[in-house]
């Protein structure tokens, strides 16, 4: 029997987290070090899943298990994460911990996850692609059997009027398992927490509906386990992520009799069996994931975007449902200003998100305000707002690296808008950069991020220029040369790859080696068919239609240009993310 040495990793937040670590015991000094990373249930901890690391009988792996934020050993309320993103954040935090201070690549690395803790490595895989070796589901949480009629509904009502609250679990420890020795040590366990926060319930449910929805950004190879007795959670949302998975080897193996505490059941052995032969399997081949880079000509959001852009039959329902909304927000545009400079300039105008990045509710009366504070709060925008931040961040992140290296800060903004994202990132950095040019193909940006760049006092190092982002040569042929490349929300409002990948190529062309490059994406958003039908772009009015990329496609391209990524941020509804790859020497 394996001994665990027990540690702590610090999150991004400064929490130190519990964690578990069983060093291997069979490693052969010519192989690089292989991992399997362990995710116990809601309400449980690592102590509860750490019989599977002598049962999955796997010597020449290190074996690693958390407790996760407010559960078992680590701090926290019980039951508490600050949101169920900041859990999702979480893994990848302990996933470069385990890479820097184990020294185990990310892509030697298997997960085994189970419940509420599979829901987190599977938001957390969708989210941030990692490049993991294989993704062992057991029973995964996507919809608790909630028995009250519109549990969730009326949850989530409540939490507007009291805030954040407790519910705890209704389940017996009878019903998770057959085992009676696992029943026992469940009840009396004083590490297991029975309370559960309505934050992060309702949070579980909105990011299995995401990942379920969008399984086919998931390309890692993945075995589903699904108890088939379970009085916890749905079956159906499981057959579905199944089916929609994107990964080329994916299997799905239905237990009978099994209850939900599947690979802590009485005769787990075969489901723990076929999970170590799904990780030897995938350790024994190549780390190989389905090419995306044509992704804009066929696959799931190809054949997305090109239903939004298809008309609607001629006064049908929905028909009649857009033209209606399409008329109540022209109506609305006479009133919000917002509104009104989303139709002038376009809704994906560098205008309208300066607009949107200020939050300043204005309009013609008080009605008129209140549309735009609703308009200024919708999820959509929301999400563009905490994209600022992530973009600030990261910017921040690189320039100290490129002083660390004792390099210039040479930046360059190749689509700026008005350019606000770049010069507030500025704020309390000292040295300032060397250089900073900002660059949009629109007059009008040009001439609004120029007041800008005076209005900050930064008319010594930042220039504005009127320059097309998709023109490699132009981009290669940059003067200074950038040390630190921005590209923030312009490739998600372009479909096709070719352009894409030509602009980031001129931007390799250009970034010196050792660079950086700060990129964004938009792997989901849940008001696509809005944004479509009732929205109009920066194209002479025409119809605001968007292919989604996911994260891994989005970091094929960033890659075959010659860019490799480091680290990534993403906000709290999966809408936005950015990320910062640094040019291979």
């Amino acid at each position: 029997m394996r001994e665990a040495q027990d540690r702590t990793f610090t999150t991004h937040d400064g929490v130190e987290l519990f964690y578990r670590h069983w060093p291997a015991v069979a490693v052969d000094p010519g192989e690089p070090r292989k991992a399997v990373l362990l995710f116990h249930r809601g309400h449980e901890h690592s102590g509860r899943i750490a019989h599977l690391v002598d049962e999955l009988d796997l010597p020449g792996f290190e074996f690693f298990a958390w407790d996760a934020r407010g559960h078992g050993q680590s701090p926290g309320e019980r039951g508490d994460s600050p949101s169920f993103a900041t859990s999702a954040r979480d893994v990848q935090t302990f996933c470069d911990h385990i890479s820097a201070m184990h020294q185990i690549d990310e892509q030697n690395i298997a997960v085994v996850a189970q419940s509420v803790g599979a829901v987190i490595a599977s938001t957390w895989v969708h989210d941030y692609a990692p490049r993991i070796r294989s993704l062992v589901l057991a029973s995964p949480a996507f919809k608790v059997k909630l028995y009250v009629p519109f549990a969730r509904p009326g949850l989530a009502l409540m939490r507007k009027f009291r805030g954040n609250f407790f519910v705890n679990s209704y389940v017996k420890a009878k019903f998770l398992s057959h085992d009676p020795e696992r029943v026992a040590s469940y009840d009396s366990d004083p590490l297991i927490t029975k309370a559960i926060s309505v934050n992060v319930l309702l949070g579980l449910y909105e990011a299995a509906d995401r990942v379920v929805a969008d399984a086919q950004a998931i390309q890692v190879p993945t075995q589903l386990l699904i108890s088939g007795s379970d009085f916890v959670v749905h079956r159906k949302p499981q057959e579905q992520f199944f089916e929609r998975l994107g990964s080329l080897h994916k299997e799905k193996h239905i237990l009978p009799g099994f209850f939900h505490d599947t690979l802590g059941e009485k005769n787990r052995a075969p489901a723990v069996a076929s999970a170590r032969r799904f990780i030897l399997q995938n350790f024994a081949r190549p780390l190989d994931r389905p090419s995306l880079l044509d992704a804009d000509r066929i696959g799931a959001t190809c054949a997305e975007s090109e239903a939004l852009a298809t008309p609607l039959p001629h006064n049908s329902l929905r028909d009649l449902y857009w033209r209606m909304t399409r008329a109540s927000m022209r109506f609305g545009s006479k009133l919000s200003a917002g509104v009104k400079l989303g139709f002038d300039t376009g809704f994906d105008s560098g205008s309208t998100l300066d607009y949107v990045y200020r939050n300043r509710p204005t309009g013609t009366s008080p009605i008129g305000k209140m549309i735009d504070q609703n308009y200024l709060n919708s999820i959509g925008w929301r999400g563009i707002r905490q994209r600022k931040l992530n973009v600030e961040e990261l910017l921040r992140l690189a320039m100290g690296k490129l002083r660390e290296e004792n390099r210039e800060v040479r930046i360059v903004d190749i689509a700026a808008g008005h350019g606000r994202y770049i010069l507030e990132a500025l704020q309390g950095v000292s040295p300032l950069p060397e250089s900073i040019l900002l660059r949009d193909y629109s007059d009008i940006n040009v001439r609004d991020g120029s007041a800008l760049i005076v209005e900050k006092g930064l008319g010594d190092i930042a220039r504005f220029v009127k320059g097309d982002a998709f023109d490699r040569q132009d981009l290669a042929a940059l003067e200074p040369k950038p040390t630190l490349a921005v590209v923030s929300g312009l490739y998600e409002l372009f479909a096709d790859n070719q352009m894409v990948g030509g602009s980031l190529a001129g931007l390799a062309e250009a970034v010196e080696p050792g660079g950086y490059l700060v990129y964004t994406g938009q792997p989901w958003h849940p008001q696509l068919e809005l944004i479509a039908r009732a929205l109009t772009s920066h194209r002479a009015g025409q119809a605001w239609v968007m292919r989604r990329r996911s994260q891994a496609e989005m970091d094929q391209l960033v890659e075959a240009a010659g860019f490799r990524k480091i680290t990534l941020r993403v906000d709290e509804w999966g809408i936005f993310s950015v990320s910062l790859a640094q040019r291979v020497q």
